[in-house]
């Protein structure tokens, strides 16, 4: 019992803490505050968005180049042995706690070595999609090589946090051998329970050029070649054929912009497709409310926060068939998983046609999304960190 109530000097490295529509970060900064809220000394360790290595409270950013030609916004730090990291090394974290396999895992490498604190690290993201993407085309190559160096970089982390069995799956697959524990990653329901008032809303969907009788189709993310968001464009022009009150709202940026707002206007969609561009991540739960089905085609999420954040504010799913939906779709109760555009379309003709059953799906999904809260996410960590310790 007196191990349980210790309090703990925890370090969170990541590459990324600098935009809240990925879900590396969103994991990040509600592990911190629930961790935080707890009584643990927190810290983080990042990688600057510019040659100045600086400290902000808890947060400690390391100076970076762009390596925007190999990958968008991705950035590489300069400097491993900075008096930051230094000062971060002689503060004596009990535990280090690694959110990405690439840059910042070797300030995680580093500072266990000299520290002797251990690592757990939380594998996010299933690098082939991107690989294939980005960098190789060669999928047989790039899997290859994902597999490959999973297995060496991580080869001394004492823990693995998988988000869902799709992700211990996959690690299974790359021969790791450290032990492995899912625990899916919490959302701020606090945040996500808020609604909008129906004047608001309507306000707001009209501002957008949405009429009151139109079905939007919604998603929220960032705009990357992984998630596939072009398959939903040509997916909904086919919708369009048969409901003219058809419409797409798409919230975020990404690499990917140019090339979808092309599509849809050789798809002669453009007027119906809309791009609203970066939110404000206090305002993300009102742009979830403005539509009417969230859909995703993305095979590429580990967990997917986003089709937990779309149930949170009870939109209805209707998804590419994943297995990291297992959790978060209910097939006909709270959304539908398409394997075809024969699937989709005759999901889209269903929900378009029941507004009693999107209601009592929207209910579903608020019930469902209960269950990821944030505080069992950090105690779940929270008991991780107590066994390798």
């Amino acid at each position: 019992m007196e191990n349980q109530e210790k309090k703990l000097k925890i370090l969170i490295t990541t590459d990324l803490y600098t935009t809240n529509t990925n879900g590396v970060v969103t994991s990040v900064q509600n592990l911190f505050d629930e961790l935080t809220a707890k009584g643990h000394d927190v810290k983080i360790l990042t990688i600057s968005d510019t040659l100045h290595s600086h400290r902000e409270g808890p947060v400690t950013y390391i100076r970076s180049v762009s390596l925007e030609k190999v990958y968008p916004n991705v950035r590489m730090p300069v400097s491993y042995r900075h008096e930051l990291i230094q000062d971060i090394i002689d503060w004596k974290p009990d535990v280090v706690h690694s959110q990405c396999e690439f840059f910042s895992y070797q300030f995680a490498a580093r500072i266990s070595k000299i520290t002797g604190a251990p690592i757990v690290h939380t594998y996010h993201t299933l690098y082939e999609q991107y690989v294939t993407s980005y960098l190789i085309p060669s999928k047989r190559f790039s899997d290859a090589m994902v597999k490959f160096l999973s297995r060496k970089r991580l080869k001394k982390v004492r823990t693995l946090i998988a988000p869902t069995q799709k992700v211990e799956n996959t690690l299974q697959g790359y021969g790791l051998e450290s032990p492995i524990e899912i625990v899916p990653s919490g959302i701020s329901l606090e945040q996500h329970r808020q609604r909008l008032d129906p004047m608001t809303r309507q306000e707001k969907r009209r501002s957008l050029g949405l009429r009151d009788e139109d079905l939007v189709l919604l998603n929220l993310g960032r705009l990357g070649g992984e998630k596939n968001l072009g398959e939903l464009i040509e997916l909904f022009a086919q919708a369009r054929e048969e409901n003219e009150n058809l419409k797409f709202l798409i919230v975020g940026d990404g690499p990917a912009r140019e090339d979808l707002e092309k599509l849809a206007r050789k798809l002669n969609v453009s007027q119906h497709v809309i791009f609203t561009g970066m939110v404000p991540p206090s305002e993300v739960q009102d742009y979830y409310q403005l539509g009417d089905v969230f859909v995703s085609a993305s095979t590429s999420e580990t967990q997917g926060l986003t089709y937990i954040e779309a149930a949170a504010n009870g939109l209805p799913l209707l998804c590419r068939q994943d297995d990291c939906l297992a959790d978060v779709l209910q097939e006909g109760e709270n959304g539908y998983e398409y394997t075809s555009s024969d699937e989709f379309l005759q999901a889209i003709d269903t929900v378009m046609a029941d507004p009693a059953w999107r209601e009592a799906a929207a209910r579903r999904s608020e019930q469902i999304a209960a269950t990821f809260d944030k505080k069992a996410f950090a105690e779940a960590v929270e008991s991780i960190y107590e066994s390798v310790l």
